[in-house]
């Protein structure tokens, strides 16, 4: 296999099976040497980015290489019940270091599963393990004991005991206690030991884990709304205001103690929060809208609330304050969409970030050659469903994309940057490869895939002549606008 970084050249490979795809993400974004040399600063040094270009120019594969060029999470993040005040839940930020030692308590107060054949057998009985009648065992969630057909309960003295057990038994009702509290001498001492219901297993519980464990249930409840092991990219294009900002859930109880749901259970975090200690990546961020000053308060004070979005929601009147959100946002846009981004949303960015022009075409040499080998190699392996490439296709290919150059970006002895459209001629010509049975993409399936991947602005100008000749011999009468007096120019048209 040739590794890309060495460099090599066409001629020392027969198809794209001899190219090893490089594992660092940044590596496979080819022709946008400062955006990556920019990105590995942002992920370093933890500043924000503006992507600008024309789409399929690697706006979206840098910005997640960055996350993966990042350390991972190092905090997690609750919402905790507020017992003075419930719709004002409170914020608690825990460490690695915290969740291990709280991982340790939670074990401490575990106690040991053991076999139910291995506890005491009047314990084995009253859990429901053991039937009393023929002494074999099965699951607790049984009844009736599957060898002798009997309820499994033991007899009991209370009137109609014998009756009600049946009944129960009938309707696979279980009448045995979770937990079963027994004495045993140890060392010449009284112990006290309690053994309770842990599926097929029981569990063992002595007197310093039963402390333990009211100890813990004494603390506040809480609910992880960004747990530490996640991934540290999040996508909020398009995001909606709740997917963005987070929200409450609507409570038709209104959070009663007895029916609802306590609102710090109904938090729901947006895309700001779970992007803490990670990457936030909006792409076409003009569409956002208003929603864009939202993001420049969060950039500014590394914490947005969360707060019911929906005023006639019970979630309206629950608000948490101070919630992390301590993000590197990776922007991107178009050139024509530069002056509808927030102004102090760009300031923020250019303070404490980049601002990256993306190329859309680079010199035609051997060493670009070769990564555009490299980019064809990655786009097949990535797709899964075509064969590989042979070096007279990647030769086409190389053709197609200094036209593409050419024709769309008026540069002489260049290549495009537009790789997605250029994935497609790739995919295409796959695909008719997979039909036709070869084994590999030839020259002859590129040519073809050439014609059938054109733009359709392009087949109706070649149909048409222009698009306005082919919008105006496509139209049906019935599909003409309706006459008015304005369609026409002179007077007799308004006569």
């Amino acid at each position: 296999m040739i590794d890309p970084k060495r460099g090599f050249n066409l001629d020392e490979i027969e198809t794209t099976e001899d190219i090893a795809i490089p594992t660092d993400p940044l590596e496979r974004v080819i022709g946008q040497d400062e955006a990556i040399n920019i990105a590995k600063i942002a992920a370093k040094q933890h500043r924000n980015l503006l992507l600008v270009g024309p789409p399929g120019t690697g706006k979206s594969m840098i910005a997640q290489a960055i996350s993966l060029h990042l350390p991972p999470p190092t905090e997690e993040i609750r919402v905790v019940h507020n017992p003075q005040n419930p719709e004002r839940p409170l914020v608690e930020v825990r460490t690695a270091e915290e969740l291990l030692a709280e991982e340790a308590e939670l074990k401490s107060a575990e106690g040991k599963l053991i076999d139910p054949r291995d506890a005491p057998v009047h314990v084995a009985e009253k859990l429901g393990y053991r039937c009393v009648k023929c002494g074999a065992y099965s699951s607790p969630d049984e009844p009736v004991c599957p060898r002798c057909g009997q309820p499994k309960a033991p007899p009991t003295n209370a009137p109609f005991g014998d009756i009600f057990g049946s009944i129960s038994a009938a309707f696979g009702i279980s009448s045995f206690p979770q937990r079963v509290t027994t004495t045993v001498i140890e060392d010449g001492r009284d112990k006290i030991l309690v053994y309770e219901r842990a599926g097929d297993k029981i569990r063992v519980l002595d007197e310093k884990m039963m402390d333990k464990r009211r100890e813990m249930e004494k603390k506040k409840p809480y609910k992880v709304i960004v747990p530490i092991k996640r991934k540290p990219f999040v996508l909020a294009t398009g995001a909606s205001e709740t997917e963005l900002l987070g929200d409450v859930r609507h409570d038709p109880y209104g959070g009663h103690p007895q029916l609802g749901t306590p609102p710090y259970k109904r938090v729901v975090p947006g895309a700001v929060h779970e992007a803490h200690q990670g990457v936030l990546f909006v792409d076409e961020i003009t569409h956002l809208g208003e929603l864009q000053r939202y993001i420049l308060t969060a950039l500014q004070e590394k914490q947005f609330p969360i707060s019911g979005r929906n005023s006639q929601s019970a979630g309206a009147s629950v608000r948490v304050d101070d919630v992390p959100c301590d993000f590197i946002l990776v922007a991107a846009c178009n050139i024509q969409d530069l002056p509808n981004i927030l102004s102090p949303l760009r300031s923020r960015i250019m303070g404490d970030g980049y601002e990256v022009l993306m190329k859309t075409t680079m010199p035609d040499t051997s060493e670009n050659r070769a990564k555009y080998a490299q980019f064809i190699a990655q786009e097949i392996v990535m797709d899964g469903r075509i064969p590989h490439a042979t070096r007279d296709a990647i030769i086409a290919i190389i053709e197609e994309g200094r036209r593409r150059a050419k024709a769309v970006d008026g540069a002489d002895r260049a290549l495009t940057l537009r790789l997605r459209d250029l994935g497609g001629l790739i995919r295409a010509a796959g695909d008719l490869a997979v039909v036709n049975g070869d084994k590999y993409i030839d020259k002859k399936h590129v040519l073809s895939a050439v014609e059938v991947a054109r733009p359709v602005e392009e087949k109706i100008e070649k149909k048409y002549g222009s698009l306005e000749s082919g919008i105006m011999r496509d139209i049906t009468k019935s599909q003409k606008p309706p006459y008015n007096y304005w369609n026409e120019s002179d007077e007799s048209g308004y006569r």
